[in-house]
């Protein structure tokens, strides 16, 4: 790599400083993700913008870095990480101090390790504490955090710290491009086959999705683009069959990205064993057709509207989560009108960035730090020039102060509520009769199926305890006989979790499998293997769809790994906080209509309106709900045997 210091080069290196269409690619993957978490079933992987966010991070760093050696014969680190530090701490800084002081004043339940976020944040290392620490990227219900997207900086920061320093020593020991490009495609291969080993289910999701070695392979790309296709380098005139040819395969990136955007699901294997990696190459050929000043690529995504999107996607992608977060714990009724709140949340996280970009971002970006000494003297002064401007000192210490407070009281586990201690104590309780239940199952499946035995025991007379119980939960005579003896699997989440008490009260010979977070992709894992034991009950209760949503082809999945043999009653959702609510039960209704073993059990319908039967989060029901809930489960089968 020959030094190169004619005046045409260093020209040509301060116009390749900007390519504008990158706006346009940084606008469509800050807007999928963004759409992704306001309206999910329209690009289901949406979240797949941060795979483009790294290749364009890894071509312009590795290109500005390239261009810098080539004209002076040397990278000045300090002076690159001085750039990078005053284009990326300022507004990473002020939302970290805002959104801590916002949970501090008015949402303590997220105070949880606040301290621990935000040090390993402003360290750059958030990502492997998440790894360890935080949450599925995909789980919209259990607990949200403010600051779980912001484990991508993490991993670019890591970046920018190392990259010029290995970049240096691979040009001074390697120096053919060749040889370096060579490596750095062993190296993203090697990181895309690492996130395809180590995902092996979703107990090791959130190593691969966080993981910097297991994600690298995006960056890697670009960086690897920048040394075998520099914009310095590349010609402006070429024949119209080359500029079509750029044209053609940017166009085809583009269809790639969107069909991986309507297509890829965050829980679906292949979206780790290969889908990523297809997503990184087909950013890769995107932004390389983007680059050429040959190709039109870079002209069609150059607009104002596109411009301003990208020039401000940074402070998009910081605050989006808290906009979307405290609004939705704020509005109790996201799902009655989801396309509405999601223009609300999607014009106040606009207006944020606008006012961070304007007046924090682009200020401290071209501010001379040098000069710090002297503006701290002269906004002192009695006649500063800073004037008015000097009461912006108040609020500023007053979020830092309640951040600081916040961060010095927060927990570090979650102080359990009524609601998780009656959870925890009803999973005990189920998992206590889950072994009989199993036991008496086969012995109830032939009772059920003998028509003249049911017959019979429908004429017996209750007992003192079974009058009791029947008349709790609001069934019948018939109700109540009819189901006290169906065998039942149960599979659900932490609605079914807190009400498996309930539910064995009423089947006697009830199997309930529900966890905490459970998500739909989760339950075919479950199922599969009870099926494999012969541990499926004739009757399979679902519910499934509270903590994020569902496709058609989930479900189908689903019933498939169940088969035809069984009768499912699959259970509708109450989540009016989240905006999947109709959509998830449409999904059900869908499903039903498809397949004839699937019936619905309409508890959105049933509980419409009766906020008393919920804990205060209007999700869970409360000890009166889950009679409520148990008594339409009940019915809803004893009606179905009744008909046949």
């Amino acid at each position: 790599m020959q030094q190169v210091q004619t005046k045409k080069h260093v020209k040509r290196l301060k116009h390749s400083r900007y390519i504008t269409g990158f706006d346009g690619i940084r606008a469509l993957a800050v807007v999928g993700v963004i759409i992704y978490h306001l309206l999910p079933y329209k690009l289901q992987g949406g979240y797949l913008g941060v795979p483009t966010f790294f290749v364009v991070s890894g071509y312009l760093i590795t290109d500005l870095l390239l261009q810098e050696w080539e004209q002076n014969g040397k990278i000045d680190f300090w002076g690159f990480y001085a750039r990078r530090i005053k284009r990326l701490y300022p507004a990473l800084v002020f939302m970290l101090v805002g959104t801590g002081t916002y949970i501090t004043l008015f949402q303590r339940s997220l105070l949880t390790n606040l301290r621990s976020i935000i040090t390993t944040n402003m360290l750059y290392v958030y990502n492997w504490w998440e790894v360890g620490h935080g949450q599925s990227y995909f789980d919209r219900f259990n607990g949200e955090s403010p600051f779980t997207h912001l484990w991508s900086l993490s991993i670019e920061g890591q970046y920018y710290l190392i990259w010029p320093l290995i970049l240096t020593a691979m040009i001074l020991i390697i120096r053919k491009r060749r040889t370096i490009a060579n490596i750095l495609l062993v190296l993203a291969i090697g990181s895309g086959v690492l996130m395809g080993l180590l995902y092996t289910g979703p107990a090791t999701l959130n190593r691969v999705y966080y993981g910097t070695d297991t994600r690298m392979f995006s960056i890697v790309f670009g960086a690897l683009l920048a040394v075998i296709w520099p914009s310095t380098h590349l010609k402006k005139h070429v024949s119209t069959t080359s500029r079509w040819t750029l044209n053609v395969i940017g166009l085809i990136s583009i269809a790639i990205i969107a069909y991986l955007y309507f297509q890829l699901s965050g829980q679906n294997t292949f979206t780790y064993r290969g889908g990523m990696f297809i997503m990184a190459i087909a950013s890769t050929t995107l932004i390389a057709a983007c680059a050429h000043p040959g190709a039109d690529i870079n002209r069609w995504l150059t607009n104002p509207v596109f411009h301003w999107i990208g020039t401000r996607s940074y402070g998009i992608y910081l605050y989006q989560f808290p906009v979307m977060i405290f609004y939705e714990i704020k509005v109790q009724n996201i799902a009655s009108h989801p396309l509405m709140h999601a223009t609300i949340e999607i014009a106040l996280i606009m207006i944020i960035s606008e006012l961070s970009y304007r007046y924090i971002e682009a200020p401290l970006r071209h501010y001379k730090y040098s000069n710090l000494g002297r503006s701290i003297y002269e906004f002192f002064q009695p006649s500063s020039v800073y004037g008015w401007k000097r009461l912006w000192l108040v609020p500023a210490l007053f979020l830092i102060g309640v951040s600081v407070y916040g961060s010095a009281i927060s927990p570090t586990k979650d102080a359990k509520n009524v609601l998780q201690e009656n959870i925890t104590q009803n999973e005990k309780a189920s998992t206590a009769k889950n072994k009989a239940a199993l036991a008496k199952q086969k012995k109830a499946s032939k009772l059920s199926a003998n028509q003249k035995r049911m017959k019979k025991l429908l004429k017996k007379k209750l007992t003192v305890k079974q009058y009791k119980i029947a008349k709790h939960y609001g069934l019948n005579k018939r109700q109540y006989l009819m189901v006290y003896q169906q065998p039942l699997t149960a599979i659900g989440d932490s609605i079914l979790a807190d009400n498996s008490r309930d539910l064995q009260h009423v089947f006697q010979n009830a199997y309930v499998s529900a966890a905490v977070g459970r998500q739909i992709w989760q339950a075919g894992q479950v199922l599969t293997q009870m099926k494999k034991k012969n541990e499926l009950a004739p009757n399979i209760l679902i519910n499934l769809g509270t903590n994020s949503p569902m496709t058609s082809a989930q479900i189908n999945s689903v019933i498939k790994s169940i088969g035809p043999k069984h009768q499912i009653f699959w259970v509708t959702t109450h989540v009016p906080t989240r905006n999947w609510e109709s959509e998830v039960n449409r999904t059900i209704r869908a499903a039903a209509k498809r397949h004839k073993n699937v019936h619905v059990v309409d508890w959105h319908a049933y509980s419409l309106n009766q906020r008393d039967w919920f804990w205060q989060d209007n999700v869970h029901p409360n000890p009166k709900g889950n009679v409520h809930y148990t008594h339409l489960i009940a019915k809803s089968i004893s009606d179905f045997y009744d008909k046949k």
